[in-house]
């Protein structure tokens, strides 16, 4: 038809070749609402050419030095940051997150986490311990697993996938990758720089498809010993149940519901923007609905205010910062996560209150507080039951410290020691003398 614009069309990566598949999946520009790239279906045949190409890989792959794995994996962040312009804009236009937030965190953080493990990978050490009464000596060897799983969610498309595969392969494993089929793009471009960075093929594979279908073929299938998973709750139960005939090891991020706690001697000049973006950073109407029918306020946003669109985007997935107060703790804008521009704002009056309150819900990934009195900061962050704690800040992340989540938020920590655990077995040798 005239003037129809072609698709981008997808195909996945398999053995070092982009491979068409028989069935694709409509994705959407979120700015629009129009279908403009579509994206395979793949299923079982797809997961088991990509898991025999990832076991054909493994032996060569696992026997390089850490030194010449590192110099591969510094490949890929320098082809990376090359095009950041370029992998910023997909990111933006598929995913629906600004351009400054993908120019900004989303692309740069990708280019570090190839760099980051390139470089930590050099620097782990191994035990060593003698019983001279007996004549032995006692050490550790690690050794990579096998074919790593890794699935990775809609929200941080390039960023969370990187955060898995960078890891994976620095320790000598090879891997069969599932992204999200809501945002799948930048893997792909991900996938047509890895032959120029020198990554062997087989050793990084992307199979596009949806969780029922890809997801659970991956998971379930035998010669795939661990499964690292970014995503919701419900998926990993299901991963668990799939998971467990085998033994996985499995590395489980969920949601979160995360607490920003802010006193009364917080400073209000760097509380505030902080928290405004860590609010507003995703972009759930149905929670607004039940919240009114609660009897909460909705001060500003949904329902409130007007969103003026330009009429391209007249169909696009848009919604305006939305603030709720007078809102009860049970209620499930309060204990659920949404993943929207909303924000519930309630009032408290002691410290006893306030971590009883941001504890009582079933996640514990992160929380934020808020205080210029540091004896407080200290007491408040210890008694969270949350797995990261940003006081007087936020999102600022040091990589070589553990990250994940307690009691619904997950199972399992990444960083630099934790991944470098994960993605190896720990093997004990003795010799006696």
């Amino acid at each position: 038809m005239a003037g129809t614009k072609a698709l981008l069309m997808l195909e996945n990566f398999i053995d070092g070749k982009f491979l068409p598949c028989s069935s694709y999946i409509d994705s959407y520009d979120p700015s629009t609402g129009e279908v403009y790239c579509r994206v395979p279906n793949s299923g079982k045949d797809e997961i088991e050419a990509a898991v025999k190409a990832a076991r054909e890989a493994f032996p060569g792959w696992s026997s390089r030095s850490p030194q010449e794995r590192s110099r591969v994996l510094n490949q890929v962040a320098d082809l990376l940051e090359q095009s950041l312009e370029e992998f910023a804009q997909a990111e933006s236009k598929d995913q629906g997150k600004t351009l400054a937030l993908a120019r900004t965190m989303d692309i740069p953080r990708s280019v570090q986490n190839f760099r980051f493990f390139a470089s930590s990978i050099l620097h782990h050490t191994s035990e060593c311990t003698q019983m001279d009464h007996l004549g032995c000596m006692h050490y550790t060897v690690r050794a990579p697993v096998g074919v790593a799983g890794l699935i990775s969610p809609w929200n941080l498309p390039l960023y969370l996938l990187t955060w898995k595969i960078a890891p994976a392969i620095a320790a000598g494993n090879t891997v069969v990758a599932k992204p999200s089929e809501l945002t799948s793009v930048t893997a792909w471009m991900l996938c047509t720089l890895l032959d120029k960075a020198g990554v062997p093929p087989g050793v990084v594979n992307i199979v596009f498809g949806t969780g029922p279908t890809v997801g659970e073929a991956l998971v379930s299938h035998p010669e795939v010993p661990l499964i690292s998973f970014t995503g919701s709750q419900p998926t990993a139960e299901r991963i668990t149940q799939l998971s467990a005939p085998h033994c996985k090891k499995l590395s489980l991020e969920l949601g979160g519901k995360n607490p920003a706690i802010i006193f009364e001697d917080a400073n209000l000049d760097e509380c505030i923007p902080a928290t405004v973006r860590s609010s507003f950073a995703n972009q759930v109407r149905s929670y607004i609905k039940r919240a009114l029918a609660e009897g909460a306020q909705i001060w500003c946003g949904e329902g409130v205010d007007k969103l003026n669109l330009p009429a391209r985007s007249q169909a696009g997935y848009f919604m305006l910062p939305t603030v709720i107060t007078d809102i009860k703790d049970e209620s499930c804008c309060m204990t659920e996560e949404i993943f929207g521009p909303v924000t519930c704002v309630v009032p408290f009056d002691s410290e006893e209150e306030v971590i009883e309150r941001a504890n009582n819900v079933k996640y514990g990934l992160a929380a934020t507080v808020w205080s210029s009195n540091v004896g407080r900061v200290h007491r408040v962050a210890k008694k969270l039951q949350s797995g990261l704690v940003w006081t007087n800040c936020w999102l600022i992340r040091e990589l070589n410290l553990p990250f994940g989540g307690m009691k619904s938020s997950g199972i399992g920590r990444e960083g630099a020691k934790d991944s470098y655990d994960f993605f190896t077995e720990i093997k004990t040798i003795t010799v006696k003398h």
